[in-house]
């Protein structure tokens, strides 16, 4: 969603005050800006250290069922800090904890103590994390800590609300679940069953901004049926949505359980399109490969997509690291290291005010595309349409308010 940047005289005043507040820290880069947060609960200065050294805490899902995502991001930065050392930036990057993601493993709790850990050896910023759950409290205690967090996959729209010092690169739930009805719109489904899980914030955000954007696209929802992020049976919410009539069946959940999802589905006769969003990124088929036919997902970005940020990144990664951890995450978090960078050029400094400053209202391009934060800290971003063949992923196309890509 389009919003209007903060005002000139709000930013400044914003910005003294964080400069008044807090210490110097290092840090790293993106594009443009203005606003820091206000000086109370000041966060860590990283005192001593060189401020052309951009000195940043990174948090992920390194264990657990999602594993695979933490294993893209900390390639991905590894490649980003050594590109970026290896440059003529100006600055340079650290990562901290020996250049180890800290992990979060999915959960709230686990993120907090994470997150406090980074916190002791006094970085610049924080990258993380790539879920919404684990990433809102995490966000309020953070902008308590005026510390600059750059969520990487946290969609929830409430994760920037937290604070001036709050950011992320991914796009959020509203606009994810408009573009995703506004392609089911162009397919010319008109019937959508959804089925969601209860106990997640990524889910029923997803969940609500389908259902807000259905009737003005012609969609009849038509069925809502419930879960949880631990259910292994779907057989009766997917016989409901057969029994409904309806032609399309929307499923915002995370990858662990879609394969569930979809066997459930063709076992229960549903021979509609079935979609989901980011978090179906780096699903496992095998064994369903027949299954996923008209399957569709929203993500961040494609590997297939010929933009020459894309181009690079992809090809440098699979010749590191191979295709298996290639996922949107492996994306997002290498964008956040160079954005960290650009602010750093953006702000003057590595400390944490000089980033804030230099990445409130930045225009940055990369892996994502090119986007502009908008007065909350989010992104206005494309998002690319994926399907699968033969149980492997394609890229279909890309939305975003301009129109259509292929």
């Amino acid at each position: 969603m389009k919003k209007g940047l903060l005002s000139a005289a709000f930013t400044a005043a914003m910005a003294a005050a964080l400069l008044a507040g807090c210490g110097s820290s290092a840090q790293q880069s993106a594009a443009g800006g203005s606003t820091a947060p206000a000086s109370q609960g000041a966060a860590p200065a990283a005192q001593g250290g060189d401020e052309k050294t951009i000195k940043i805490g990174v948090f992920g899902p390194v264990t657990g069922g999602s594993a695979v995502y933490g294993e893209g991001a900390q390639n991905a930065i590894d490649m980003a800090v050594e590109e970026i050392n290896a440059g003529d930036s100006g600055y340079k990057v650290e990562i901290v904890n020996r250049g180890k993601i800290v992990d979060d493993g999915g959960d709230a709790k686990q993120a907090i103590n994470a997150y406090n850990s980074l916190m002791k050896e006094e970085p610049g910023a924080i990258v993380g994390s790539f879920f919404s759950s684990v990433t809102l409290p995490v966000a309020e205690q953070a902008s308590k800590d005026n510390m600059l967090l750059l969520a990487t996959g946290a969609t929830n729209k409430d994760v920037t609300l937290k604070g001036p010092s709050i950011f992320r690169n991914c796009f959020i739930d509203p606009y994810q679940g408009k573009m995703a009805a506004q392609f089911a719109k162009e397919k010319g489904w008109t019937k959508a069953a959804i089925i969601y899980a209860k106990d997640d914030d990524y889910s029923n955000g997803l969940k609500d901004a389908f259902i807000e954007n259905a009737k003005s696209n012609g969609i009849e929802v038509v069925y809502v049926g419930e879960c949880t992020t631990k259910d292994t049976d779907f057989s009766s919410q997917t016989s409901q949505a057969v029994a409904k009539g309806a032609d399309f069946l929307f499923y915002p959940a995370f990858l662990d359980t879609v394969p569930l999802l979809i066997g459930a589905a063709r076992d229960a006769g549903f021979e509609g399109a079935v979609m989901g969003g980011d978090g179906w990124d780096g699903t496992d088929t095998a064994g369903f490969e027949d299954k996923f036919e008209n399957c569709y997902f929203t993500n961040h970005y494609s590997s297939e997509d010929t933009a020459p940020a894309v181009v690079n990144f992809v090809s440098k990664y699979t010749e590191k690291y191979g295709t298996e951890s290639l996922n949107a995450c492996a994306a997002l978090y290498y964008d956040a290291i160079y954005m960290l960078v650009d602010a750093a050029k953006n702000g003057g400094a590595s400390d944490t005010a000089s980033l804030v400053k230099g990445m409130t209202g930045m225009t940055f391009t990369g892996v994502g595309g090119t986007f502009t934060m908008d007065e909350n800290g989010d992104p206005e971003k494309s998002v690319a349409i994926n399907t699968f063949e033969g149980g492997k992923v394609k890229w279909l196309m890309t939305l975003s308010p301009e129109g259509t890509k292929k």
